[in-house]
């Protein structure tokens, strides 16, 4: 199946939490959106005293990602959303203004389903995972957050930028995210999330994240799958995506990675000397999405694609229109071409069966 959708909240949409962008994009037709969780304030505080005994999944005040609970000079930090709060534990909070708990999270996936709103989410976007400093442990913080909060609204995907090289060599960076992610998705699997954890292409040199260097992470560490960003493939090749095979080769280079799903993201762009100057809307850029249709009607793979336009749902549904028209033109052609096929093939069954009486 062929998804589209914004990211983020629709522009159009009159309210702005994310209940009313599952639906706002439900009603233009769309079937995908990604949340961003780009504006999130941590919160420390002790407990309510009729928060004590409950869990974090039951507590409706505040949205309780992590528990610290200290032993003495030693504290443990708590994941688990089924753990019970005592009295002396630290609660870490988020503050997101889209959802107030839990709660809200766990109806918004069963809403997503219900309306066939396939629903993912985006980390922060400016991301440091090779410097080793405190904004390297808050984007790991960020990721670890994304993935709870993803897996409670049944989302298949947690998409995220990776960062600058800094001042490390490509190899040494390429060692020390390896290493960081690593330790994000053992602590992934230890909470038994769903989700995957998907890192986008980059579109600037000075930014990791080549194809090949997205391909090699997502070898080394399972749960871990490319999303491709035509926008920013397009700006770091310097324009070569142009026709369905340019695209068609992308597709066939992270088929093996993608666990059997292609998620992608596509907007206009402007770039010079291979790097990325500005998204635009499609139609300002050089990047055209007609090639791109091309291939998804003729091989039709199980994919989302993100509109991550400054028009969000307008591009969102601008692609779709496109995928349907160029859709349409190629069922109706190879219907001509199987009438024409099977108008010959009766043709020669009467020549033959002609043939047969001149014998006899």
């Amino acid at each position: 199946m062929i998804r589209f959708g914004p990211a983020g909240i629709p522009l159009s949409c009159k309210g702005r939490t994310i209940k009313d962008g599952i639906e706002d994009v439900h009603n233009l037709g769309l079937n995908a959106m990604e949340v961003q969780m780009v504006r999130v304030n941590v919160v420390e505080r002790l407990p309510e005293e009729d928060e004590v005994g409950l869990t974090p999944l039951e507590v409706q005040s505040d949205l309780i990602i992590e528990i610290v609970r200290r032993k003495g000079k030693k504290s443990t930090i708590i994941n688990n959303v089924n753990e019970k709060i005592k009295e002396d534990d630290t609660l870490i909070t988020l503050a997101s203004g889209l959802v107030q708990n839990f709660q809200e999270l766990h109806a918004l996936g069963k809403m997503g389903k219900e309306l066939d709103v396939a629903l993912s989410m985006h980390t922060p976007y400016y991301m440091d995972m090779t410097s080793g400093n405190e904004l390297t442990q808050k984007s790991m913080d960020s990721i670890r957050w994304a993935g709870l909060l993803t897996n409670q609204i049944e989302g298949d995907l947690v998409v995220s930028h990776i960062g600058l090289y800094g001042d490390l060599s490509k190899s040494k960076a390429a060692e020390a995210i390896a290493e960081r992610v690593g330790g994000v998705m053992d602590w992934w699997k230890k909470n038994k999330l769903r989700p995957h954890l998907g890192f986008e292409t980059s579109g600037r040199h000075e930014v990791f994240g080549t194809l090949e260097e997205i391909l090699e992470l997502s070898d080394q560490i399972d749960g871990v799958v490319p999303v491709l960003n035509f926008a920013h493939l397009h700006a770091r090749q310097n324009g070569t995506l142009r026709d369905a095979q340019d695209f068609g080769d992308l597709f066939d280079q992270v088929r093996r990675q993608v666990d059997g799903h292609f998620y992608t993201h596509f907007s206009g762009v402007e770039h010079e000397g291979g790097n990325e100057k500005r998204v635009t809307p499609i139609k300002k850029g050089d990047l055209r999405f007609e090639p791109l249709a091309e291939f998804l009607a003729d091989e039709n793979p199980d994919c989302t694609i993100i509109s991550s336009s400054p028009l969000l749902e307008h591009d969102a549904m601008y692609m779709k229109v496109i995928f349907e028209r160029i859709l349409t033109k190629k069922v109706s052609k190879d219907s001509k071409v199987q009438k024409k096929d099977k108008g010959k093939s009766k043709q020669q069954d009467d020549y033959d069966f002609d043939d047969e009486d001149e014998d006899d």
